[in-house]
């Protein structure tokens, strides 16, 4: 149990004693909340916590006087309490009564009025009515009224525009009338400017095609002349061309058969095998060869020539004998061709 006596006296000496002696139960929780904030800091709650009656001391009063003060007042004030509740009570009788005869009669008036409106409202509406009706039909009377104007209008106007279109008509007679022979005058006009214009242009188109011939012929003559003195300028450069070339050569020639001691088959030769005309001829020879592709066959009659010393002419003979058959077989190889029956079938196979 914790002692709140010291926090009770400061508390107490901040207030007065009917303060503390009446506001009880305020009291009590201002010590609560005064102590509690110095118990936070411990961690402490207060759960419960009783404050002791104030009483008099022996020869001190004081207390008891502020009850019997306060159980007076408190009489007092029931007495005032029950005077007003019965005053209240009777003025409140009276005002029903009397709200009961103004609402009775404000109904009556109000009855009265509205009867008297809806009266007024029925009069009012059917004076509306008939106003509506006489402005309905005034406004058809102006309606057909109006209606009559515009056809009057319409007849009238369709009278001028006829008028109109007639004269119109006329004048637009006469205007074409006018435009015609306007036209006509003018066309006149143009066939005179055209018949001089052909004149004179015809004029100026043969002098100006004359001189463009003449002119086209004076380019054509020059153009000419220049591509002739061109061509004659390129043949006189080609010929001293040529002569300088043949001076040369024979310049050239002149040193070399004077080096070879002015033998010309030496000069020959070596021109030839300058030239490349040696290599030329052996191509031209080895491409006709190959051309012909041709079998050559080479054979003996197996005959020496001391036996043709002794054996005198018919050696000759057999020797032409045993030609005959490799001549046959060469012939056939190279040509395709055998030789007739009745000179009998080669079957020689000798060398080649």
């Amino acid at each position: 149990m914790i002692d709140m006596t010291g926090e009770t006296r400061v508390l107490a000496a901040s207030m007065t004693m009917e303060e503390v002696f009446r506001g009880t139960k305020e009291f009590k929780l201002e010590v609560f909340t005064k102590v509690q904030l110095e118990l936070n800091q411990f961690g402490l709650l207060i759960y419960n916590a009783n404050v002791k009656q104030l009483v008099d001391v022996p020869g001190h009063e004081y207390f008891s006087y502020l009850g019997q003060k306060t159980q007076m007042e408190a009489a007092n004030q029931a007495k005032v309490d029950v005077a007003e509740a019965r005053m209240k009570g009777e003025i409140g009788s009276k005002l029903r009564e009397g709200q009961t005869l103004q609402n009775a009669a404000k109904i009556d008036a109000d009855t009265k009025i509205i009867a008297t409106q809806r009266q007024g409202e029925g009069k009012k509406e059917e004076i509306r009515v008939k106003t509506e009706v006489k402005v309905f039909e005034n406004h058809r009377e102006a309606e057909v009224a109006e209606a009559n104007a515009e056809l009057a209008k319409k007849k009238a106007g369709w009278t001028k525009e006829a008028q109109v279109a007639e004269v119109e008509a006329k004048k637009a007679v006469a205007l074409r009338d006018a435009e015609l022979q306007r036209e006509v005058e003018r066309m006149n006009a143009l066939t005179r400017t055209e018949k001089l214009k052909a004149e004179f242009l015809s004029k100026a188109s043969v002098e100006y095609e004359t001189k463009a011939q003449k002119a086209i012929a004076e380019a054509t003559f020059y153009a000419r002349k220049q591509v002739a003195d061109g061509d004659l300028y390129a043949k006189q450069k080609e010929a001293e061309g040529l002569v300088s070339l043949a001076q040369a050569q024979g310049t050239y020639i002149r040193t070399l058969l004077d080096a070879l001691g002015g033998n010309y088959g030496a000069l020959r030769d070596y021109l030839m095998i300058n030239g490349g005309m040696f290599q030329e001829i052996a191509k031209i020879n080895a491409e006709a060869v190959r051309g012909l592709q041709p079998k050559i066959s080479v054979w003996t009659n197996g005959s020496g020539g001391g036996d043709a010393a002794d054996g005198g002419a018919m050696n000759e003979v057999a020797g032409v004998y045993k030609m005959l058959p490799p001549l046959f077989t060469t012939i056939q190889e190279q040509t395709g061709m055998l030789p007739p029956p009745w000179m009998g079938s080669s079957t020689y196979s000798g060398d080649k």
